[in-house]
């Protein structure tokens, strides 16, 4: 062999090497970019997360109270299910309801005084029912991130709707008998609506925050928020209809506040 061949080929082994170099990083800015698009989770970031605050429950504090009324309770709005004849259930609006002056399905829950403490995320989901073409519970809590088990009791097709400002929006039908629809909410917001898209008269609300101290005010408008680290609060108290209202409270180590509110029309 001469030596410019030699020296040809030699020439020519660097360039196609040098070529499959290229191509193969080609291959990977491509594989790159079709994992981008498919909203695979990016490596998690090196800082390390808070650890979620441990409550020493011997100094635990609790705040309960009663949620009021003041005035005639609202008219019992009635509801026409009749285009649906599998929908038997009570047809009556929720918006308001007010039983001996006491008003239900008010959400109350810390609205500040936590700091940056940060909570594990139950690991229990909150369930959700579509009985009698309602859906039932009217009004929810739960925390970022928290699954949200959602069952059809009915024996006809429901819709369910979000309507989120800060969350991601969905909407997702789910035939009688069929499985649990398993969904989380991932940023705090409050009176978030759902509605269903079938049955227009449906609607209810998921409330999500950062912390479990919460609650939903019974037919007795009844709430008690336990566990709580003693400290300086704001408890935030929201109907759908009539807004919210705020109350400070001082707890000390062991105590247990009452803490009444009262809406008007």
């Amino acid at each position: 062999m001469k030596k410019g061949t030699a020296t040809k080929m030699k020439r020519c082994t660097i360039v196609v090497v040098y070529g499959l170099s290229a191509l193969l990083g080609l291959f990977l800015l491509v594989g790159c970019s079709k994992k981008e698009e498919t909203g695979e989770k990016p490596a998690e970031p090196s800082a390390a997360t808070p650890a979620a605050a441990a409550i020493d429950q011997s100094t635990a504090a609790s705040v309960s109270g009663t949620v009021k009324f003041d005035g005639p309770a609202p008219k019992a709005v009635p509801i026409d299910m009749s285009k649906d004849p599998a929908c038997k259930g009570s047809n009556v609006a929720e918006n308001v309801i007010v039983t001996g002056g006491n008003l239900a399905n008010v959400f109350v829950y810390v609205k500040d005084g936590l700091g940056d403490r940060t909570f594990d995320v139950p690991k229990e989901a909150v369930a959700v029912a579509q009985d009698g073409c309602k859906y039932r519970p009217h009004v929810v809590g739960v925390m970022a991130g928290q699954t949200i088990k959602i069952v059809n009791s009915d024996s006809t097709t429901h819709n369910i709707h979000p309507m989120p400002k800060d969350n991601r929006e969905w909407n997702e039908s789910q035939a009688p008998q069929s499985a649990p629809l398993e969904k989380a909410f991932a940023r705090e917001e409050i009176m978030l609506p759902v509605k269903c898209n079938v049955h227009p008269w449906m609607r209810m609300f998921v409330n999500v925050v950062k912390n479990p101290f919460y609650s939903v005010t019974g037919s007795d408008g009844r709430f008690e928020i336990k566990g709580l680290p003693p400290g300086e609060y704001t408890l935030a108290f929201v109907q759908e209809k009539f807004g919210e209202q705020t109350q400070k409270v001082s707890l000390a180590a062991k105590e247990g506040k009452t803490v009444d509110v009262t809406f008007k029309p």
